[in-house]
């Protein structure tokens, strides 16, 4: 079948709107028709360039909300008309190391929606069930997109973050602004860092429940439990130590950093620690999707055409954006 998507040809350039040819769904496969798909930091990075060894042409996008239109041979889990999500984990050996271990997200085999995989940003797309996720009811398909990545490794950081009654997010984008909410039904107070001199980030921060905000270059009005860094700016790493308290953890959430430039021995001293969070597991997902269901999360949403793709990944360089951004893909005539 002939669908449309915007497509990467090579690092550097703009999106182009490409009709594309999709052969039928293959074992374990379904075809999903895109209600919607998010715009993360990551797409970002593969756009740009940033990350290794990006497989051109390439259709970004993985934060992928659609209808199951074709289920291919053994799939069992969904059917016809079922909506479902796909994260960026989309496929692992499930016969390496990392694999036997139950560390699927360090596969060494692994593939990625979006990046070794084609993603979202299109009208169509071709997903392996046995990584796609369920979507609780109550969220909305602009609403449930930024859960699929934002929320999921948000998710998966929090984790790595430990029982911290203190936490402090910098960067407070997409998945802090899931998270926050996420910390603050768990009893957490939640400490906001934002760009230096982003009195609209602050307020933002504020409204979701942090009960302080201010610039990544300001230290806490006290000591944190734990500390994670969504932002991809290494200089944030002694910032972070420096603001968390002895035996606190530093966790890094992000694909893609700039080096992380040296600093004292005293401000890891203290049996502070820094940690990163790689990619997700299925498990991960379908905890978080729990999670979602039974916790009332707001996604903050600014929508965008499929078309107008490049302004959104414009915007989100630039920090003009407020939450997440979300491609819509509205009903068409079903292609042949």
């Amino acid at each position: 079948m002939k669908t449309r998507a915007m497509r990467l040809h090579a690092p550097g350039e703009p999106l182009r709107l490409t009709e594309i040819e999709l052969p039928p769904p293959g074992e374990h496969q379904v075809l999903l028709r895109v209600r919607a798909c998010g715009v993360c930091r990551t797409d970002l990075h593969v756009v740009d360039g940033e990350l290794p060894s990006i497989p051109t042409p390439v259709i970004p996008g993985h934060e992928i909300v659609g209808t199951v239109v074709e289920c291919g041979p053994g799939v069992t889990r969904f059917r016809p008309g079922d909506r479902v999500g796909v994260p960026w984990l989309g496929f692992t050996c499930g016969k390496c190391r990392f694999c036997e271990l139950g560390l699927e997200n360090l596969c060494v085999n692994a593939r990625f929606t979006g990046y070794t995989l084609d993603g979202g940003y299109a009208e169509h797309v071709l997903a392996d069930a046995r990584y796609c996720l369920p979507i609780p009811e109550k969220y909305s398909d602009i609403e449930a997109a930024p859960l699929l990545c934002a929320g999921l490794i948000g998710y998966r950081a929090w984790r790595a973050a430990g029982d911290a009654k203190r936490l402090g997010l910098y960067g407070f984008g997409a998945a802090a602004h899931l998270l926050a909410q996420v910390a603050r039904a768990k009893g957490q107070d939640v400490y906001a860092f934002t760009r230096p001199g982003d009195e609209a980030g602050k307020q933002f921060a504020r409204r979701l429940g942090a009960v302080w905000s201010g610039g990544s270059d300001e230290p806490p009005p006290e000591p944190l439990d734990a500390a994670i860094i969504f932002a991809p700016v290494g200089e944030l790493v002694p910032a972070a130590l420096a603001a968390v308290r002895p035996g606190g953890r530093v966790v890094c959430a992000g694909i893609h950093m700039s080096d992380i430039p040296s600093f004292p021995y005293r401000l890891l001293w203290g049996e502070r620690s820094i940690a990163s969070v790689a990619n997700l597991t299925r498990a991960d997902g379908e905890e978080f999707m729990r999670v979602a269901a039974a916790t009332t999360l707001h996604p903050q949403v600014q929508s965008f055409p499929l078309t107008e793709a490049n302004e959104a990944l414009r915007r989100l360089r630039s920090g003009a954006l407020e939450g997440a951004a979300v491609l819509t893909i509205p009903e068409t005539k079903q292609p042949q």
